[in-house]
């Protein structure tokens, strides 16, 4: 079965033009087939009130009001997909930039209103991801560039978690390839000790993770991240890494980050 990476970066790589020079380069070395996933960072919320449209969040997500969603979707979709893609050519990495919509590939459904209202945020299943035409791409020896703006195929776009989307991917592409989900951030991976990354834990199986909550080891928004990364593992993916952009290097001697396993 072939091999295939699903990395994630987030805003903080995205925010930082010298960051993301360095990831990207990186990433085009990369052997193998490969899809890359992004989110937004602050760029939105800066073209948002420069718009006069005040950013709403609560807990830490988005509200995505129409007026949000086409900013969202100018930023996440337009700005930094196409540099991303320029960049990526520049390194000789045959990219193409996409949306859930571009070719059907991630079909999402609106969030339902409960409590809170999210607007045009969009949830996914585990038919979402179209696996065999994604397949089909990367047999063109093409690299995906997804970013997080997916459509419930009625016309409608939607405002995705891009860690989401990647788990998603990762999961769908598992039934034809060995599949590795790469969450990339600021830190060095699961630290025991936030402030100290010479703490790393370098592998945690998915019966240490109650422990590790427990202890306090594990906590805040690490804990959501790793519970969807071992929900994917559960689901067909082979292992899942959390690390530090500028260390993916390190990904081909598997010493990147932390390594979570069944």
């Amino acid at each position: 079965m072939k091999t295939l990476y699903v990395i994630k970066i987030g805003g903080n790589v995205i925010d930082n033009s010298a960051n993301l020079h360095a990831f990207l380069e990186v990433f085009s070395a990369l052997e193998g087939s490969k899809i890359l996933v992004h989110g937004g960072g602050k760029m939105a919320t800066q073209l948002s009130k420069t718009l006069g449209i005040e950013p709403k969040m609560v807990d830490g997500r988005r509200i995505t009001d129409i007026e949000t969603l086409r900013v969202v979707t100018m930023v996440y979709a337009g700005l930094i997909n196409k540099n991303i893609v320029a960049q990526l050519q520049l390194h000789h990495c045959n990219a193409i930039g996409l949306t859930g919509a571009d070719g059907n590939l991630v079909r999402a459904q609106k969030r339902p209103v409960k409590e809170i209202d999210y607007g045009y945020v969009g949830d996914l299943h585990e038919t979402s991801v179209a696996s065999k035409k994604l397949g089909a791409l990367l047999e063109e020896q093409l690299v995906p560039v997804f970013s997080a703006i997916t459509h419930d195929g009625n016309g409608q776009l939607l405002n995705t978690n891009a860690d989401t989307v990647a788990s998603a991917i990762a999961v769908a592409m598992s039934a034809d390839y060995e599949t590795s989900l790469v969450y990339c951030f600021e830190k060095k991976g699961v630290l025991a000790d936030v402030n100290d990354d010479a703490s790393l834990l370098a592998e945690i199986r998915s019966g240490d993770f109650e422990a590790l909550k427990s202890e306090g080891i594990v906590a805040d928004g690490m804990i959501p991240k790793l519970h969807n990364a071992f929900e994917a593992i559960k689901n067909g993916v082979k292992d899942v890494y959390i690390g530090k952009a500028g260390d993916l290097a390190e990904l081909a001697t598997q010493s990147f980050g932390t390594r979570l396993l069944s």
